[in-house]
Parts: C-alpha cells; sequence; structure tokens
C-alpha cells in the first residue's frame, strides 16, 4: 500500500479512537456532569435566555458549528469571538445566558481572561476542554472532558483529533437537549423553511393539488366523462367521490388500461363505480412530504388521495409535487 494511504488512513484511526473514548467518557465518569449540561441548557432554552459559545482559533470554528447545531434544534445560541468580546461585545451577554467555553488546553488567553467578567455578568459557564486542572475547568460550572491521548499525524501540533472530539460533544449536547424538550419533527420544519430538508418536511397540505384541480366524478359518471376528467386535470387519475366529498374509490390510468385489454369495444359502457379501486392508498393533510413520497415508491403508485379523518377527501398529492418539493 502507498505510504500517503497509509498516513491518512492513521489520522482517521487516531479521530476514531478518540470518539470511541469519549463514548466511554459518557457511558461512565462524565455521565452525571454531561446531564447536568443538558438540564441547565434546556432550562436556558425554556427561560428564554441564550447560549453563547466561545472559542479561539480552531476551537472557535467548532464553537460556530456546535451554535448552528443548536439553533437548529430549537436552542437560541450564537457565537461570540473572545478577543472581540473583551473590547466591547461583552454588552450582548445578559444575566441568566450560559456559556459554553472551547478550549483544547484550558489555558486559552482571551477565553480565561472573559471569566471574571462572565462571573460578574451572572452568566454560568460550561468548558469543554482537555484538562480537569486546567484554569478554564475549575472555573467553570461543569467541566466537559474533552481530552484525548494524541493529536493526529506525526508533529502530533495541528488540532485535529481534539476538535473533532469537541464537535461530536457538541452534537450530543445540541440534541440531548433538543431531545429533552421535546423538538419534534414540526418544529424543525419550521426552522429548516428553505433547502432540501425543508422540503422534505412540508405539509402534504401546502403540495396537494386541490379545489378546481382535483379530479373528481360520481359513481355513476358514464367512462368517456371519467376519461375527460382524468385527460382535463392532468394527474393520471380521479376520485371518485360521493355525497360530502366522501371518498369512495379511485381510478388511476393503469385501471383504464386493464378496463380496454378486459372488455375492448365495450370498455365506454361501464360507469365509474364499476371499474374503480375502492380501496385507493390515502394519506393524511398533516403528514410531511418525505413520508408522502417513502409510501408512494413503496406502493409503487403515482399519486395519493388526502382524506380528513371523516373521510372527506381534500385533495391529491401526484409523484411529480414530491420529486420537485422534497428531493429538490
Amino acid at each position: 500500500m502507498d505510504k500517503g494511504h497509509t498516513r491518512a488512513s492513521d489520522v482517521v484511526r487516531v479521530e476514531a479512537r478518540a470518539l470511541l473514548e469519549l463514548a466511554m467518557r459518557l457511558d461512565g465518569p462524565m455521565a452525571a456532569p454531561f446531564t447536568h449540561a443538558v438540564e441547565l441548557l434546556a432550562e436556558v432554552s425554556r427561560t428564554g435566555s441564550r447560549v453563547i459559545l466561545l472559542g479561539m482559533g480552531k476551537s472557535g470554528l467548532i464553537a460556530r458549528k456546535i451554535a448552528a447545531t443548536l439553533c437548529s434544534t430549537g436552542t437560541s445560541a450564537y457565537f461570540m469571538h473572545p478577543a472581540e468580546a473583551l473590547h466591547g461585545d461583552l454588552g450582548v451577554v445578559a444575566t441568566g445566558d450560559l456559556a459554553v467555553a472551547l478550549s483544547a488546553s484550558g489555558e486559552t488567553e482571551e477565553v480565561v481572561a472573559l471569566l471574571p467578567a462572565l462571573t460578574r455578568l451572572g452568566c454560568g459557564v460550561i468548558s469543554l476542554c482537555g484538562a480537569g486542572s486546567s484554569t478554564l475547568a475549575q472555573a467553570s460550572e461543569i467541566w466537559l472532558d474533552a481530552s484525548v491521548a494524541a493529536e493526529a499525524g506525526e508533529l502530533n501540533l495541528a488540532p485535529t483529533a481534539s476538535t473533532t472530539v469537541m464537535l461530536a460533544l457538541g452534537d450530543a449536547l445540541a440534541l440531548e437537549v433538543s431531545r429533552s424538550r421535546g423538538f419534534a419533527a414540526q418544529d424543525f420544519a419550521e426552522l429548516h423553511a428553505g433547502g432540501r430538508l425543508g422540503r422534505r418536511l412540508a405539509r402534504v397540505s401546502e403540495l396537494m393539488h386541490t379545489g378546481d384541480a382535483l379530479p373528481l366524478v360520481a359513481v355513476d359518471t358514464p367512462m368517456a366523462q371519467v376519461i375527460h376528467e382524468m385527460s382535463h386535470k392532468k394527474l393520471g387519475m380521479t376520485t371518485v367521490l360521493g355525497e360530502g366529498n366522501a371518498l369512495l374509490g379511485m381510478i388511476s390510468d393503469g385501471d383504464l388500461r386493464r378496463l380496454l385489454e378486459r372488455d375492448g369495444g365495450n370498455a365506454l359502457a361501464h360507469s365509474a363505480g364499476e371499474i374503480m379501486n375502492a380501496h385507493p392508498v390515502t394519506i393524511a393533510p398533516e403528514d410531511f412530504a418525505g413520508e408522502a413520497l417513502a409510501l408512494m415508491e413503496a406502493r409503487k403508485i403515482t399519486a395519493l388521495i388526502v382524506v380528513a379523518p371523516n373521510g372527506e377527501a381534500l385533495g391529491v398529492l401526484h409523484l411529480h409535487d414530491l420529486w420537485t418539493s422534497a428531493r429538490a
């Protein structure tokens, strides 16, 4: 094997070992402080206060990502650059806020210099660092052990394994806080209105064809009119509805083809009720686009009828709508 490839895989193995050791600490000695940290973060989120992420250099970049993850999972958070904070940005900190400070050594000068001011402002501190005896860890309400046996690479200098561990620890905190607060898929959807995630989490009711765009016929509608309705609405199907728009069945292009194969020239002699599928696949209006897409793919169909709990047909969702929304 090429030596370059060997060195590259060694980097990954060093970081993987560091993550495994972190997982073991979370299952063991760090379980209690981690749980306490989750409780503090959740309480801050519930009271409307904010979580402030701090870090310099590579730790600062990880802190920014953790802040973004917290925000996207329902916890108000932002990154504050420690050097800028020392020159006026501390004014955004309010009593009741909670700082999460990242430093591999626990001795980062700009972060440590902020600690007295954070205490005066009534801002608690959770630290993610590699030394429990460090200034940062000792001054923190909670210390979460982000230590690593070694950084990746022959020089053991560049932050690699340590930043990977901090990132994983931050993700674990954000997701546990989210879970403890009952953060659900619909909450996530509200915070991700754009992009692929937002489109996958759009409600069926937002995408369905309804009103004049809904293909519908009655049970006694002649086949000629059924075909006209399907051609006019261009969804490859039509609903068969009764009184009060109660769903009685569905006719698809496939049903028409099978009718022609079976009855040939007598196909137009039938009515909608005679050839309809009386048990079509349906979906609720509050379900998500991603769920609808998965259902269509599993059942190998191109349309779902959207129904209310009382059986009323509200609309039709077509596969094309989901490809362009849930997989864009």
